[in-house]
């Protein structure tokens, strides 16, 4: 016998054995019920003849209610986590076997066979036995646990007397090793103060955690309210630091459902909770039927947003996933998390930069790929500031390279991440962004592939964003430095930014530009001192605030569509498109992409600013950047004649627009 089969034998041999053990010590009980009704009924003095009709009724009732708890399962179980649904259970299958039973008696004995209390009173006494000692099991082993859990493990108390919050209190009552010792139980509904619930009683509401805490020498607080808004956190987080005690979060019971058990999603308050909205979830069946069985490509792999996106698509069983960034250390990464989350994934690191033509017609040369995700950019806009002609490069030209190598292969559906920053930018980051949207618009007229672009705000936890500049700000000690104290953003998580990408993917047809409804924009100052609260610190006091003043490029407030847009709903919805006018043609862009080319070789500022002007009117340059063009304009050799006209307080600027060489100038017919 191998050592395999060994415990599952002997598993079954002791089930076996437990239910023989339930069925004996069940049918000793529903005897001693039925014999017991008789004694009643005749006051302890039974007549002799009633002995026979007895014996023949005990039987019946034994073996009729036996067919019943098997049927209805009452065997199953331990008697110490009996519940109100299983006492439910057991109340249904011990009637119907009295109902059962009873007939077969009077079938078999007539109506005048036993007095008819006896069939009332046996039911009484089998119902009150069968749960009676259930209950008296259970309450002995919840009295047990208490007497283990008192004095045991951390002080705690539940802030929310809800579903949540009985869920957890059963949880840690159950399960030792969380190691809490519950108190008492807090709920903002005054009318709940003061109840009893499981054992526990409600101490009083919010408002009264730091005298409960001191009161009770409470250490932590689990906060069992999945349904709390944003604002909502912030003031529980406000009392918790107030009080000095700890604080966790219990996830919903819809996570629960879904996951572990509840004991083990016990989790710390996270910036994410205090968004004040609920998460985005994907409608999974369009975006499997797009994806699955396709070669998928993710430029900017090893990035935030692209990395999200791989481990998203992966999900979908795509034929082959490709991910190409120019990052090696974090391309690295995620390819070797992939082959361990996901061991069927056929997933290709490829090394690469998407403004060499030839690194991204090797790539798609040799894989084919259906579906194009372009997340490469780059993003942090004070340093496009200072770098503007890179910004131009990778994103407006490395998209140009990147749609045309896409055409050139037959890529059927191509994804752009733009930015909120795009609209009516003031920096260079959100004018190159603005313009890669223009050329993929440009490029759909005249080709097969499916162009969608999609617009969202700050991701919460990415490369170089505020939430892991802040927490390093916070672990140094402070101080944490904020631009401006009425700056405002407008945030998502990463999931929920790769999530919109594929949905919006799913929902495009061709020149589609998308935005995902964000809820309301944060302030940057709320978010530094709710991360300064989730530390268990409080702001001013042990970590500083300071404000250093608008960066260049930057806005205090981003708008969502420009004057000429409009957002119409779509079949998510969380989701809508945009409506504008069109942009230029492909021929016109074409000749402004051939000056802006010259333009970076003579790494002239001054005409680059006129020239985004022309393609994007409502452009505003940044004091830095106009005072880098008005250096530049008079030391700099002229690269072109520009002309210079009026109209309003708008300067439109024409180009002479010559030719570019042959080798720089990429077709865009499409090549099968």
């Amino acid at each position: 016998m191998s050592p395999i089969s060994l415990p599952a034998r002997r598993s079954t041999v002791e089930r076996l054995r437990w239910r023989l053990f339930a069925f004996l010590r069940n049918s000793v009980t529903l005897a001693f019920s039925a014999f017991l009704a008789f004694e009643l009924r005749f006051d302890g003095a039974m007549p002799a003849n009633y002995l026979h009709p007895l014996w023949i009724a005990l039987c019946i009732w034994v073996a009729a209610k036996a067919i019943a708890f098997a049927v209805g399962g009452v065997n199953q179980g331990y008697w110490q986590h009996t519940s109100i649904y299983d006492a439910a259970r057991i109340a249904v299958a011990n009637s119907a076997g009295s109902v059962l039973g009873g007939l077969a008696i009077l079938l078999l004995l007539g109506p005048w066979g036993i007095p008819r209390s006896v069939y009332i009173l046996e039911w009484i006494i089998s119902c009150f036995l069968i749960l009676g000692g259930r209950l008296v099991i259970r309450a002995a082993a919840t009295a047990k646990n208490n007497r283990r859990a008192r004095g045991e493990g951390t002080r705690t108390l539940i802030y929310g007397a809800g579903a949540a919050g009985l869920q957890m209190l059963w949880e840690l009552r159950q399960n030792r090793t969380l190691m809490c010792d519950v108190v008492g139980l807090i709920d903002d509904d005054p009318s709940k103060v003061g109840l009893m619930l499981d054992g526990k009683r409600v101490l009083g509401t919010g408002e009264a955690l730091g005298k409960l805490a001191k009161k009770y020498a409470a250490e932590s607080v689990l906060i069992a309210i999945p349904s709390a808004t944003g604002p909502q956190l912030v003031r529980i987080l406000n009392l918790a630091a107030e009080a000095d005690v700890e604080y966790k979060m219990v996830p919903s019971l819809g996570n629960l459902i879904q996951g572990k058990n509840l004991g083990g999603q016990i989790r710390e308050v996270a910036v994410e909770d205090l968004l004040g909205r609920q998460s985005v979830h994907l409608d999974q069946s369009p975006v499997r039927e797009r994806i699955q069985g396709r070669v998928v490509m993710v430029t900017g792999a090893a990035g935030s947003i692209g990395s999200e996106l791989c481990r998203q698509i992966a999900r979908f069983d795509p034929l082959a996933l490709i991910g190409f960034d120019q990052a090696e250390t974090p391309l690295f990464q995620i390819d070797s998390e992939l082959r361990l989350s996901f061991p069927g994934l056929a997933f290709h690191p490829e090394i690469g930069d998407i403004t060499h033509p030839e690194h991204l017609q090797r790539v798609m040369e040799h894989y084919r790929p259906s579906i194009l995700y372009h997340a490469a950019a780059y993003k942090h806009v004070p340093l496009m500031e200072t770098h503007v002609f890179a910004a131009v490069e990778n994103n407006i030209f490395g998209t140009w390279q990147t749609a045309l190598a896409a055409i050139k292969y037959g890529v059927e559906d191509f994804v752009m991440i733009s930015t909120d920053k795009a609209v009516r930018p003031t920096s260079m980051m959100g004018a190159t962004k603005r313009i890669a949207e223009l050329v993929i618009r440009a490029l759909q007229i005249e080709s097969d592939t499916r162009f969608v672009a999609v617009r969202f705000g700050n991701v919460l936890g990415s490369n170089g964003s505020v939430v892991p500049i802040f927490k390093e700000q916070i672990a140094a000690g402070g101080p944490v430095t904020v631009t401006h104290p009425e700056m405002r953003r407008y945030f998502m998580t990463i999931p929920e930014a790769a999530q919109l990408v594929l949905q919006a993917f799913s929902l495009g047809k061709g020149g589609d530009l998308f935005l995902l409804d964000m809820g309301e924009p944060v302030k940057i100052v709320d978010l530094a001192i709710n991360l300064i609260l989730l530390s268990g610190l409080k702001p001013e006091s042990d970590i500083e605030i300071q404000f250093t003043g608008v960066r260049p490029g930057e806005k205090l407030f981003e708008e969502l569509n420009l004057r000429n847009e409009s957002l119409l709903p779509t079949l998510h919805a969380k989701i809508r498109r945009y409506t504008s006018p069109s942009g230029p043609d492909i021929a016109t862009l074409r000749m402004h992409l051939q000056e802006l080319e010259k333009i970076v070789d003579y790494r002239d500022v001054h005409c680059l600013v006129k020239l985004f002007k022309n393609l994007i009117p409502d452009y505003t340059p940044s004091e830095q950047l106009l005072k880098a063009a008005s250096q530049s304009n008079s030391t700099r050799p002229r690269p072109v004649a520009v002309e210079v006209s009026a109209r309003g307080d708008r300067n439109l600027v024409t180009l002479p627009l010559s030719p570019l060489p042959e080798s720089a100038d990429h077709s865009i017919a499409r090549q099968r």
